[in-house]
């Protein structure tokens, strides 16, 4: 991933929330600005992850309305090549600008097959790319090669349907994966705050009458619940996003929405009742 200037902004930001956060340490606010910091210090990172997943999906999406147009053009005569370079004006979102280069390198004398690795390396998409392959090895082997293109635009709808139908079908368990977790969540809370100051008491009692005791610190048993809840959101998003998406890396937004809320709403619980 590139480091942009959001992300020294943001590393920026939390170093300085980092470093006031020392100056309350030992209160019970010096763990909630040190959460924060690295929060504020990891969000522009997730950002990116999330918006080069969009474009991803973007880029299949106006891949697979260029391959059409490129299949109608071709049946009608036009060979594949003034097809692609008749096709420069027309709009294609993310890859307009790369259908428009490889255009201008067709126009300029360039071979198709050098120009569509060109296309591929700068679109950077695994799907897009075999599907390029594909279109280049046709064309250097001749046929009928309006069929070969419809064969191809055919493969990236259907893949394209079958991340859809699965994404569809797997938005209830992301639904119910989400309120596992949250179940999860009050039930920690609940055990930190009401269950082990119970025991405490309990165990207060039988040191007043001489039975061995083990004192309970209490601020270490509540640093380990909320690590034990970061954990636990963070592979719990991973799991999400392999499930409904396909991948780990569409996992990092869930993992991140967990990990967020499990800190916000521990940090909190600790401020109030702590």
């Amino acid at each position: 991933m590139e480091i942009r200037k959001t992300h020294l902004i943001g590393i920026g930001l939390a170093a300085l929330i980092i470093i006031c956060s020392l100056f309350l340490m030992g209160t019970k606010f010096f763990f909630l600005l040190m959460g924060m910091g690295v929060l504020v210090g990891v969000s522009p990172f997730v950002v990116s992850v999330i918006n080069e997943t969009k474009i991803a999906a973007e880029k299949e999406e106006m891949f697979l309305e260029f391959a059409r147009n490129l299949v109608e053009s071709v049946k009608t005569g036009v060979s594949i090549s003034k097809s692609i370079i008749n096709l420069r004006h027309k709009s294609y979102g993310v890859l307009t600008e790369n259908i428009k280069k490889l255009s201008n390198q067709i126009s300029l004398g360039i071979p198709l097959s050098f120009s569509l690795q060109v296309f591929s390396r700068d679109v950077n998409n695994k799907t897009i790319s075999r599907a390029l392959t594909l279109i280049g090895q046709a064309e250097k082997a001749g046929g009928d090669i309006g069929e070969i293109l419809e064969s191809v635009a055919g493969a990236v709808n259907m893949s394209d349907k079958l991340k859809k139908e699965r994404k569809a079908t797997i938005s209830t368990l992301v639904v119910q994966g989400y309120i596992i977790f949250l179940v999860f969540l009050v039930i920690i809370l609940v055990m930190q705050f009401k269950i082990l100051p119970m025991v405490s008491g309990i165990s207060g009692i039988s040191g007043e009458i001489g039975a061995n005791t083990t004192t309970i610190d209490q601020e270490a048993i509540s640093s380990s619940f909320l690590y034990l809840l970061l954990i636990q959101g963070f592979f719990s998003g991973l799991t999400i996003g392999k499930l409904a998406e396909g991948s780990l890396k569409s996992g990092i937004k869930h993992s991140f929405a967990l990990m967020l809320i499990s800190f916000l709403i521990s940090a909190g619980a600790s401020l109030f009742f702590g």
